[in-house]
């Protein structure tokens, strides 16, 4: 009986290794760090999957140009084709988008999306400065222009016959109205998206001039307009009619090409997890925006009044998320220097207690930059040593805590204060004015009652140099 469970678990084994997959992925939002870390993690999951081809279902607003590029720079390297599929009905692929699907292997689109508006725009939106009033200038001049050909044309004609001149203004070409910016950094900017985008259209064998036009102009395309104009593969209902129409189509890959095989694919989802999720939290906008913000002005407030540690704290660490946020550092070296800020606060709380300031501040930021370097498929920091790490700082920094708290309970045992209480051995015989030896020391002592050579004293107060005693016991 043994022998047969493991040969029906070999057989298992086999089966789900010969099994033929179509991974699927999800990318809802706007295009981040998180984003990247994510879709790059699920291109390694289906290499190693040996999967046929890589589905991502995509929703987005755009993104980041930093982002969009790692995407898809790491798409055209894959070994496993990839098709953007714009999904459900309703979604859209702008901005960002746009340039993901004109990159992938395949592009498709699910009835009543669209794509377009890939004109780049400052961060915060806007647009470039100064467009507008381009664009109302270059209305102006044409309004100009026509009038003056007008006018021309009607001396012209009520002149002695200069039609040659009438017939080159006719000929001319057409002045160029395309958008191109108007200082030199946005004409760079641009002109490298243009160009950039082309160049991926020409490599899939799409419609590069839309493509030039989506980002000039910002114009747009639904679905069935995208396919018709050649900037899209196909339009799906579903994942199972666009495998369906994948079969047997060739793609381009980074060497040569490859038919599809997409009949009878297992569909097998590789979903965003709770450490994906919360890494879009952090790159949200919005909220990177509010962590740069808290991180100045706690930096600041640490400047101006040192020793506060909490301002200092908590702004250290929130501009650390903020610069990864905004990809001025990529997830690993923000991980990293937050596991280092993190080690550094919780040594200084054991040099310089703060009642547990740095020390919770060490730990969120010891937690948040080894969730950071966690990664699934590679070399990894588990979660339970994480957390294990985090419990156990967390538990010695209370027993720290604790135990300063107790030390504060106890009697002083330094200075003045720590006489009182103590006992002492008279000296000699005396009335009221004596000495007694007290820790190895001969000390003026005052009683108000008569005191014999070897009685045991307790002090009750200290007035100067001068101990009062009283007596803890009769003289022997």
């Amino acid at each position: 009986m043994p022998g047969d469970w493991r040969g029906l678990l070999a057989w298992q084994t086999q089966a789900q290794q010969n099994e033929r997959i179509a991974l699927v992925m999800t990318v809802d939002g706007a295009i981040g760090p998180a984003t990247g870390d994510y879709f790059e993690r699920g291109l390694r999951q289906a290499e190693a999957r040996d999967a046929e081809i890589v589905v991502v279902q995509m929703d987005t607003p755009g993104g980041l140009d930093a982002s969009m590029r790692s995407m898809i720079r790491a798409m055209l390297s894959s070994t496993v084709p990839v098709a953007i599929y714009v999904s459900p009905s309703g979604a859209r692929a702008a901005s960002a988008g746009t340039y993901l699907l004109y990159g992938s292997h395949v592009a498709a689109m699910a009835p009543s999306t669209h794509l377009g508006s890939a004109t780049p725009v400052q961060m915060g939106g806007g647009g470039f400065p100064g467009m507008e009033d381009r664009d109302g200038e270059g209305d102006a001049r044409a309004e100009e222009g026509g009038a003056g050909e007008d006018d021309e044309a009607g001396q012209e004609a009520d002149g002695d016959g200069t039609n040659d001149e009438a017939a080159d203004t006719e000929g001319a070409a057409p002045a160029d109205t395309r958008r191109r910016g108007e200082t030199a950094m946005e004409r760079k900017v641009l002109e490298d998206a243009v160009y950039y985008i082309r160049g991926l259209a020409e490599r899939h064998g799409r419609n590069a001039d839309w493509a030039e036009e989506a980002v000039r102009e910002a114009v747009n395309l639904t679905a069935r307009e995208a396919l018709e104009l050649n900037v899209i593969d196909v339009v799906a209902s579903d994942i199972e009619d666009l495998l369906a129409q994948l079969d047997g189509r060739e793609v381009v890959m980074e060497r040569g090409t490859r038919t599809l095989v997409t009949a009878e694919l297992v569909i097998e989802r590789f979903d965003p997890d709770w450490r994906t999720r919360l890494l879009q939290v952090i790159t949200n906008p919005n909220v990177a925006y509010f962590l740069m913000i808290i991180g100045f002005y706690g930096l600041i407030f640490e400047l101006s009044s040192p020793g506060s540690l909490v301002p200092g704290t908590i702004g250290v660490i929130s501009l650390l998320l903020a610069l990864f946020a905004f990809q001025l550092l990529p997830i690993n070296y923000a991980g990293l220097a937050l596991i280092l800020v993190g080690l550094g606060l919780i040594v200084g709380e054991a040099l310089m207690p703060s009642f547990g300031i740095l020390g919770m501040g060490g730990i969120v930021a010891f937690v948040i930059g080894s969730v950071m370097l966690m990664d699934a498929d590679n070399l990894t920091v588990s979660l339970p040593m994480i957390g294990g790490i985090a419990l156990l700082s967390a538990g010695l920094m209370l027993w720290v805590i604790t135990r300063l708290v107790r030390l504060r309970r106890r009697p002083a045992r330094s200075g003045m204060e720590h006489l009182i209480g103590s006992q002492a051995v008279v000296l000699e015989d005396f009335p009221q004015r004596g000495h007694v030896r007290l820790g190895g020391e001969r000390w003026n002592a005052r009683s108000p009652v008569a005191l014999r050579r070897g009685q045991t004293v307790r002090v009750a107060a200290v007035e100067g140099l001068t101990l009062v005693v009283e007596p803890e016991r009769p003289a022997p």
